[in-house]
C-alpha cells in the first residue's frame, strides 16, 4: 500500500497595500462597528480613507477597492454576503490565513497602523481584543514569526532597535519582505499618535487604558478578598 503524499505547503500571501488596507479595514470594523457590518463598497471605502488609525494615509477609490475585493476572495480571504440588495462583504481572515484570533487581531492591527511595539499593539487592540498582557502579545508575535515553512513561514519580523527607542518595533509580512535596514517611519506613527495626532483618538487610546488597568484592579482585589478604595475618598 502506498503511502500518501505530504500536502504541498500553503503558497505564502503577498498582498498590495490596498489589499492589506481593505482587508484590515474589514477586519477592523467587524469588531468595532459590528451593527455595519459586512460592509458595502462605499463604507469599505470611507473605513479605508479615514484618517485616523492610519499609516500610512491613503485616498482609494471604489474602482480601486473592487479591484482588490476581487484578488482577495478567490484567496478566501473576503466573503460577499448575499441577502441585500447592495453588495456587502466580510472578512474571512482568520480562517483563510490559519491562524488563532489573537494573531489576527495583531496582523490587522500592524496592517492598519504600520510597525508597533508589542506594548503598542496591546494598547491598540483594546477595540479589538483585550490581551491580559505585554508577554501575551509577544508570545503570538514570536510564534507567527516562528510559524514553520509547511504552515507558509513566518508572518511578521521583529525589527532592529531604532536610535532613541526603549523597545524594538514587529511588521507583518503580508505585503512581502520588509527592509530591516530601511530608515524606520514608526517615530512619525508615533507621534502622529499620540503627541500630535487626533485628540479623539489619543482620549480614546487613554480611556481604554483607565479601563484596562481599572479591571486589573478590581480583578486583585476579587482574588485578595478586599474591596476596592472608594474613589469618593
Amino acid at each position: 500500500m502506498s503511502e500518501t503524499p505530504p500536502a504541498p505547503a500553503p503558497t505564502p500571501i503577498t498582498l498590495t497595500a490596498i489589499e492589506a488596507r481593505v482587508l484590515a479595514t474589514l477586519m477592523e470594523k467587524a469588531r468595532t462597528v459590528p451593527d455595519s457590518y459586512p460592509l458595502s463598497l462605499n463604507t469599505l471605502m470611507l473605513g479605508c480613507n479615514q484618517k485616523s488609525s492610519r499609516d500610512p494615509l491613503m485616498n482609494v477609490t471604489e474602482a480601486e477597492i473592487a479591484t482588490a475585493l476581487d484578488t482577495l476572495m478567490p484567496l478566501n480571504l473576503v466573503r460577499e454576503t448575499s441577502g441585500s440588495r447592495v453588495a456587502r462583504y466580510e472578512h474571512n481572515f482568520q480562517r483563510g490565513v490559519g491562524v488563532p484570533e489573537q494573531s489576527a487581531v495583531l496582523l490587522g492591527l500592524m496592517m492598519l497602523r504600520g510597525p508597533q511595539t508589542a506594548g503598542e499593539l496591546r494598547l491598540n487592540a483594546e477595540r479589538w481584543y483585550r490581551f491580559a498582557d505585554i508577554s501575551s502579545v509577544e508570545g503570538f508575535l514570536e510564534e507567527m514569526q516562528d510559524r514553520a515553512e509547511h504552515k507558509g513561514g513566518p508572518l511578521v519580523v521583529k525589527l532592529p532597535r531604532t536610535s532613541g527607542a526603549r523597545e524594538q518595533r514587529w511588521a507583518h509580512l503580508l505585503c512581502g519582505p520588509v527592509d530591516v535596514n530601511a530608515p524606520s517611519m514608526s517615530g512619525r506613527s508615533s507621534a502622529d499618535g499620540h503627541a500630535g495626532g487626533n485628540t479623539a483618538e489619543r482620549m480614546e487610546r487613554l480611556e481604554a487604558e483607565v479601563a484596562s488597568l481599572r479591571a486589573t484592579v478590581q480583578k486583585l482585589c476579587a482574588e485578595l478578598g478586599v474591596s476596592p478604595a472608594d474613589e469618593s475618598n
